[in-house]
């Protein structure tokens, strides 16, 4: 369960060779063998993955309920990815339920959400639940410069915390931003590129808003906004940025008064 981009499908993958391990399952499987590489490269025989939005009738579970019942030829478990699996409909769901209940020892199925509460609570007790939060910007950027160094891509740092920014923690995303900056300006990107594509304000413009509403300076504040208005900035991108900045100072505002407080204590 988790926001889009967040590697959930990437995991269930990871997990599926694990469990498929050569002597295993294992924590630590042979990432160099024929049965981990076709995993990873989504040609295993035996790891199905489903895609719940165009797989949703009855009918076609009905089928992957049936499939179920034949040993793996390849592996040791038979895996069943099932992505948006909330997209299945409430009668596909109850097809599939007598097999999640008591299901073949050789099968698994992981199933991955962007939506868990459109999940029947039938579904869900009979899962074991993991939360992908959202990848932390600092990740994003550095995952995402590696990406460009390895492309030979020059691209400032700015521009790769800008990117970051506009993934809202998809990694996915933030990679088809990068790819789309390097199809608009070429080996070269900068803060300005990203700024100007996006409709983004720099770093230090939202701080300087942020600062003229900590002091309460109306003239700044009108003068900001306009500016950010004339360069047709996306102003919902702005305060979506104020508020991320905002609740940094209250982040660092509470640790601070802590370590204070710790402090006297002591």
């Amino acid at each position: 369960v988790g926001p889009r981009g967040t590697g959930k499908t990437s995991t269930a993958r990871i997990f599926a060779k694990a469990l498929n391990a050569e002597g295993g399952p294992s924590v630590t499987p042979d990432d160099n063998s024929a049965t981990a590489k076709s995993i990873m490269g989504g040609n295993c025989m035996d790891v199905i993955e489903i895609d719940g939005a165009s797989n949703n009738s009855v009918d076609q579970v009905r089928d992957l309920r049936e499939d179920c019942q034949y040993a793996p030829s390849q592996c040791k478990f038979k895996i069943y990815i099932i992505d948006e699996v909330h997209m299945l409909t409430a009668a596909a769901f109850n097809a599939l339920l007598k097999t999640l209940e008591e299901p073949p020892a050789h099968v698994k199925f992981i199933f991955a959400t962007t939506e868990a509460a459109k999940l029947l609570p039938t579904i869900v007790s009979r899962c074991q639940r993991f939360e992908f939060r959202p990848i932390p910007d600092a990740l994003i950027s550095s995952r995402l410069g590696e990406i460009a160094i390895a492309e030979k891509i020059a691209v400032a740092p700015e521009a790769l915390a800008a990117i970051s920014r506009l993934a809202n923690g998809g990694m996915r995303d933030a990679q088809s931003i990068l790819d789309q900056m390097i199809s608009f300006c070429g080996e070269n990107i900068s803060e300005s590129d990203v700024m100007d594509v996006y409709g983004l304000a720099s770093t230090a413009t939202v701080q300087a808003l942020a600062n003229a509403l900590a002091c309460a300076d109306y003239p700044a504040i009108v003068r900001t906004a306009d500016e950010l208005s004339d360069d047709g900035r996306d102003l919902f991108r702005v305060i979506s940025d104020l508020a991320a900045t905002a609740r940094v100072a209250l982040q660092d505002a509470i640790r601070k008064t802590s370590v204070a407080a710790g402090e006297a204590g002591g």
